[in-house]
């Protein structure tokens, strides 16, 4: 395993690359980019620097997955850039990793921020030794409907400017209800949100500390079926696993079988603990009622729980972490040691 770095933080009035690795909606939702790049102005202080795939289509963006990975690499090399950070995430990024320069990114450490598809470019950097955030994205939680969560603020303050992120704590409220982002006016009007009851635990009751790796699980499926820029398997033993699930609303089944997989593989026993970031439990295409919506998040925990009980049962698990398609975010450093501690019920960053 390489050693790993933390890139440098950000500081006030610093430029951040604003770029299109997976997606890039900004065409159709302008007002919502907009928004997004505002809040990176007037909350957070930086400079966000718009580079080339950020005004391009989606369709340009699937034809030319070389030009995607060149705005990656030039804006970790660009001297006068502190961070890069994603529009969104989508559903093709598996295929600018080889054209991605290893040496260019590892020589120019980089504060890089985004989640779901780009799980793949954050597992990419973790094999690399670059640590990396799980978020936020410009559009998904910059662009927020209403005003941004303080959850959302106080941590992604820490992923930006902190040199450690330290301690997290459950968010006291949560949303999964989708933006109606055809509609400039909804940004005005903050989503519904539901009391958070906070963490649930599972598995082990030990102490377990280590680096932290994952993203997305419909991710980590392409990237196993690929069989391509995975990491050595010896290199998972004693990490964290971080897991959580997408808008698809994957069937608790098919998340169970992904695990078991990988359990018959042999890596699950390798993993120290698990973080399992809470499941969205509607989308845009499927509504539910709250409790169809309670209904299928216990039943992922469950499936969840029963095939970490079977192949590695003294891993702590700690389930409904505000990580990935929920809001508020906790844009948690991939690749960063983490403490889990069942018995105070904590989970700490370096």
């Amino acid at each position: 395993m390489a050693d790993f770095v933390t890139p440098p933080p950000l500081e006030p009035g610093d430029e951040i690359a604003v770029v299109a690795p997976s997606s890039n909606p900004t065409d159709e939702f302008p007002h919502v980019y907009e928004l997004g790049l505002e809040r990176l102005r007037e909350e957070f202080d930086l400079t966000p620097v718009e580079y080339p795939t950020v005004s391009k289509s989606d369709e340009y963006l699937a034809a030319n997955p070389e030009a995607r990975a060149a705005d990656v690499m030039d804006a970790f090399e660009d001297p006068d850039v502190r961070g890069v950070i994603a529009v969104i995430g989508g559903n093709d990024q598996v295929r600018i990793l080889e054209h991605l320069d290893p040496a260019v990114l590892r020589e120019n450490p980089t504060r890089f921020y985004g989640y779901s598809d780009n799980t793949h470019l954050a597992l990419y950097l973790w094999n690399l030794g670059l640590v990396s955030y799980y978020g936020p994205t410009v559009l998904a939680e910059l662009g927020m409907d209403g005003r941004l969560f303080d959850h959302t603020i106080e941590y992604t303050e820490r992923a930006f400017f902190d040199e450690s992120f330290g301690e997290i704590r459950p968010a006291e409220a949560f949303t999964d209800e989708p933006g109606d982002w055809t509609d400039p006016a909804s940004l005005s009007e903050p989503r519904t949100t539901e009391p958070n009851p906070g963490w649930r635990w599972a598995g082990g009751d030990d102490l377990v500390a280590g680096r932290l790796w994952g993203g997305c699980l419909e991710v980590l499926d392409q990237q196993f079926l690929a069989g391509r820029f995975l990491p050595d398997e010896r290199d998972l033993e004693g990490t964290i696993l971080a897991i959580e699930t997408s808008e698809e609303l994957p069937d608790p089944a098919w998340v169970a079988g992904v695990l078991r997989a990988l359990g018959e593989r042999g890596l699950l026993e390798r993993f120290a603990g698990v973080l399992v970031g809470r499941p969205p439990a509607r989308s845009h295409l499927e509504d539910r009622p709250p409790e169809r919506r309670e209904t299928y998040r216990n039943q992922q925990r469950e499936a969840i729980a029963g095939v970490f009980e079977t192949y590695n049962p003294d891993a702590p698990i700690v389930f409904d972490i505000d990580v990935g398609h929920t809001w508020p975010t906790t844009p948690i450093p991939i690749g960063e040691r983490v403490e889990i501690d069942p018995q105070n019920e904590t989970v700490r960053f370096e």
